[in-house]
């Protein structure tokens, strides 16, 4: 889904609304013992804040980062753990959602049944990519496994059109890449030419497992490594993909036949599920595309089928055998995250039914586990936020009078989804025992492959949400003009059973989530839609000219920061992001001044409620992560590491410098010129 993501983070409540006075009960403040106190918060305020709970808390073996999103999702895996043995031992009835959750469940928990089957699960799939012929059934082989949820040779889907936001378009992009993005195919720094040995030594143990011999496997790696090393020659970079007009190529079918003459796509789209007779196509990479109808003809059958076959048991990895399963964990957790071990099997199974059933789930998660008064709470923070957005436009010193009535009035007209829906979506067609865990997601995606492909002309429906209530998670649809925040995101560790002070939730409640939401309305992607969710400049050129050297100085502010080894972050492809970042803790601390605690100078802990705000932001983005996993990250992430989610926006804050006294020479410090005030 084209959403900008950020994962928030509050307390599991709290906004039970109970209330205790701090008198009555002690407890360990976070804000307080989270801290590293030899840290000068001047120099870095990432490790003062959080510091002291990253040496009490080391990396987990099992993990690629410790910190707030690993307690958050603990907490959440424990309840969703619980939902699924309770489902599994309640002989439900078949069909009924408790039966489906207990048995997906029990069958990704039975490893012996699936250590026995082996690669089997997917013999009818292995079977259609072997019957390939010719052309015609390499296409249409392509265009199955597509339906299974695979991602083989290209990127295609069912989305609102970014012109007309009331209708959804089928949309084709660059895809198929082992490694994810086409960066790792081509730099030549150290790490990155060894991830790429090491990938093809992965192939190569991999198609052994699939039954080849040595010397076949060791052909066979070549062949798919130098197939997907030109169809990422032909992808765009990160970067790149972030520009909706460049990324916006509308054409009737008629036309993309005439772009890639080896592909009938009149046929393909019907492989593809298809229905009904498709009007016009978006085609986010044209280039790509001519690459792929090229390759179509210029790779050997023999050669497409070993990628296919590749491509498949990539995807279904995870649901196979212990051999299977270890080789792909030893290269993409392993090699590309520095993760050592992997997580206990009940963890990676209750992760994936509710990644395939959240759904599900979900309902007994909101009945069972959400406190009364908290999607009530959080809208109450959300509008608190938005206005105090809207004093914030007005004010604007750089912004003419045309534009900010329009930006005011996209402002109003964001749609807050919070908590959960008050539909759920109906997935009574799905049948699901406990034979097998890889029919049991493919089963799975093939429904969700059928549901988005039925949205296909009919009207959009702007009440379906993009995540589950128990997903960590939140999202601004620029399609929708709309944010998500679902019911989880109550979760703030070390405040559970009391509300957390004003500082806590407007530094992470305001701050790190609505604002930070609201913000993607406006950054340098969401800016370039209006308010009905359509790609449409509102701007007066001036502004537009204006607003764009501002997030210039962002870009070049985040350029500037070193990651580890020489790899720094991506200005360009954070600039989303980090323009988000900013413009969340600038209105949650412009909203928390509104509050009776920042009025009556309220100290908390020993804290100022200054002092409390901002480390609260801190603990929003308390994330401690290894270097291969920031490595991975700075190659194929949209988000800045969370070091310098905390230390880039809060050096372009006036009151943060007050109140932590930062003064020149400090690392924390930029010059008055090079400070950004965006929103």
């Amino acid at each position: 889904m084209k959403i900008v993501q950020n994962a928030v983070f509050i307390s599991l409540l709290t906004l039970s609304l109970v209330s205790c006075s701090k008198k009555e009960i002690a407890f360990a403040d976070p804000l307080l013992t989270n801290r590293d106190t030899t840290a000068n918060p001047a120099d870095d305020f990432f490790a003062y804040a959080n510091g002291g709970w990253f040496k009490k808390h080391p990396i987990p073996a099992s993990e690629r980062s410790n910190g707030i999103f690993r307690m958050i999702q603990d907490t959440i895996n424990n309840q969703v753990k619980s939902i699924c043995e309770t489902s599994a031992k309640a002989n439900a009835e078949k069909g009924s959602n408790k039966q489906k959750i207990g048995d997906f469940y029990a069958s990704g928990m039975d490893s012996v049944a699936i250590n026995k089957a082996g690669i089997t699960p997917l013999k009818s799939e292995l079977d259609k990519i072997n019957a390939i012929k010719d052309i015609p059934s390499l296409l249409k082989t392509m265009a199955y496994l597509h339906t299974i949820g695979t991602n083989s040779s290209f990127s295609f889907y069912v989305y609102q059109d970014d012109k007309n936001s009331a209708k959804n378009a089928l949309q084709f992009g660059q895809g198929g890449l082992g490694l994810g993005q086409r960066d790792y195919y081509f730099n030549m720094d150290a790490e990155t030419v060894t991830i790429r040995k090491e990938y093809v030594k992965h192939l190569q143990a991999m198609i052994q497992l699939m039954g080849e011999k040595l010397d076949v496997a060791a052909a066979n790696a070549t062949s798919i490594m130098k197939l997907e090393t030109e169809l990422a020659k032909a992808s765009r970079k990160l970067e790149a993909l972030r520009d909706p007009i460049k990324n916006y190529n509308k054409m009737s079918v008629a036309q993309f036949n005439a772009l890639t003459p080896n592909i009938d796509w009149n046929v393909t789209l019907k492989d593809l599920g298809v229905k009904v007779k498709a009007d016009s196509v978006l085609v986010g990479q044209p280039e790509f595309y001519k690459a792929l109808n090229t390759m179509v003809k210029s790779y050997s059958l023999p050669d497409w089928k070993t990628y296919l076959k590749w491509n498949l048991v990539n995807s279904y990895a995870s649901y196979l055998g212990n051999d299977i399963e270890d080789q792909n964990f030893k290269f993409y957790s392993t090699v590309l995250s520095g993760v050592k071990v992997q997580k206990p099997r009940w963890k990676r199974v209750v992760e994936q039914t509710n990644s395939s059933l959240g759904e599900l789930i979900g309902q007994v998660y909101v009945a069972e586990y959400l406190p009364k008064g908290s999607k009530e709470k959080l809208l109450e923070i959300g509008n608190t936020i938005r206005d105090v957005y809207a004093e914030r436009i007005k004010k604007l010193d750089w912004m003419s009078e045309p534009t900010k009535v329009k930006a005011l009035h996209k402002l109003s007209k964001i749609v807050m989804k919070v908590g959960y829906p008050d539909k759920w979506k109906d997935m009574s067609s799905i049948a699901i025992d406990k034979n097998s865990y890889c029919k049991n997601v493919m089963a799975v995606n093939k429904w969700s492959y059928n549901d988005m492909i039925s949205k296909y002309g009919k009207p959009v429906d702007r009440t379906e949400w993009g995540m589950f209530p128990q997903t960590y998670n939140a999202y601004y649809s620029p399609s929708n003009n709309e944010i998500c925040v679902p019911a989880c995101n109550i979760i703030v560790p070390g405040f559970e059973g009391r509300m957390p002070d004003d500082a806590v939730l407007y530094g992470i409640i305001g701050g790190s989530t609505f604002g930070h939401e609201i913000t993607h309305g406006f950054d340098d992607q969401g800016s370039q839609y209006d308010d009905k969710g359509n790609l449409n400049n509102w701007w007066t050129a001036e502004d537009l000219a204006k607003f764009k050297n501002k997030t210039k100085l962002i870009v070049s502010q985040f350029n500037g920061y070193k990651v580890v080894d020489e790899k720094y972050v991506n200005g360009d492809a954070t600039q989303g992001e980090n323009i988000a970042d900013l413009g969340g803790v600038v209105m949650g601390y412009e909203a928390f001044k509104k509050t009776k605690q920042y009025k009556n100078n309220e100290k908390i802990s020993g804290l100022t409620p200054d002092q409390r705000f901002f480390l609260a932001y801190g603990y929003a983005w308390m994330v401690n992560t290894n270097k291969e996993a920031l490595a991975q990250q700075v190659m194929t992430d949209v988000h800045a590491p969370a070091k310098f989610r905390i230390n880039g926006p809060l050096s372009n804050i006036p009151e943060f410098y007050k109140t932590f006294n930062i003064k020149e020479g400090d690392a924390m410090h930029r010059p008055d010129s090079l400070r950004i005030v965006i929103w």
